[in-house]
């Protein structure tokens, strides 16, 4: 798997990576790090460590320094990159410049692409699989409207822009759990004024009641307690653990 950081705010960019490196680690402690740039790579480097993996953990985590900057080693990356999706090794690129022509064929199989940029007047843009959007574009509490209709495809697709831009997962939880509680409310109230909500949340609640059994809203509601307490109990990650709720939907 592979994330592509990139843009001209170098300084938020570096950070990013940092704290990307940072959270790596802390799940693989023992995963072996290496650096590669234009003065140190060679074809036959990568592919070793595409391939590779650890004695003592099965995963490599490389940080890819400004290659896409290099015409002959774009090249090689760009006939790598589904061999980079593939493999169990971790690959992080960042770059102050990627043509539009490369960033498209990166997003087709990157986990995570993200953009930083120094005017933030203009707004900061994220690519992702999806295309191109920006901080004005999207409403977070669409989450809670997608969970209320069932549809699993667009909430999936809001939590990945909600990801591109590094929106916390607790967050996402928060809304999705609020909204639960609302259906609830609606489920076990006769109107909005004993639900103590306004009419037009308590009749949206109560029209997604026919979305789901008493059973999987109670069901859904421990599962998600439960994985945002484990994640902060003991470390694990809690946006692939919110991620697996989505799909399960």
């Amino acid at each position: 798997m592979f994330y592509c950081l990139y843009g001209d705010n170098t300084k938020k960019s570096r950070e990013k990576l940092q704290s990307l490196l940072r959270s790596l680690f802390l799940k693989k402690p023992n995963a072996a790090f290496f650096k590669l740039e234009p003065d140190n790579f060679t074809e036959n480097k990568l592919e070793e460590l595409i391939k590779s993996q650890g004695l003592f953990e099965n995963k490599y985590i490389v940080q890819m320094d400004g290659l896409f900057e290099d015409k002959i080693i774009s090249k090689v990356l760009i006939s790598k990159l589904d061999d980079l999706k593939e493999s169990k090794n971790v690959f992080i690129f960042i770059e102050n410049k990627i043509s539009k022509s490369i960033l498209k064929k990166i997003e087709e199989f990157a986990s995570r692409v993200q953009e930083f940029v120094s005017n933030q007047s203009k707004g900061r843009t994220f690519a992702t699989e999806k295309g191109d959007f920006k901080i004005g574009d999207f409403n977070i509490f669409d989450l809670a409207t997608c969970f209320g209709n069932r549809n699993k495809k667009d909430l999936w697709v809001l939590y990945q822009k909600t990801r591109a831009r590094d929106i916390p997962s607790e967050e996402v939880s928060g809304i999705i759990f609020w909204q639960l509680k609302m259906i609830f409310l609606a489920m076990n109230s006769r109107d909005a004024s004993e639900a103590g909500l306004k009419p037009f949340v308590f009749n949206k609640a109560k029209g997604y009641l026919k979305n789901y059994s008493e059973v999987e809203l109670k069901k859904m509601s421990a599962n998600l307690v439960y994985i945002y307490h484990n994640a902060r109990r003991s470390g694990l990650n809690l946006d692939l653990a919110l991620e697996k709720f989505i799909l399960e939907l």
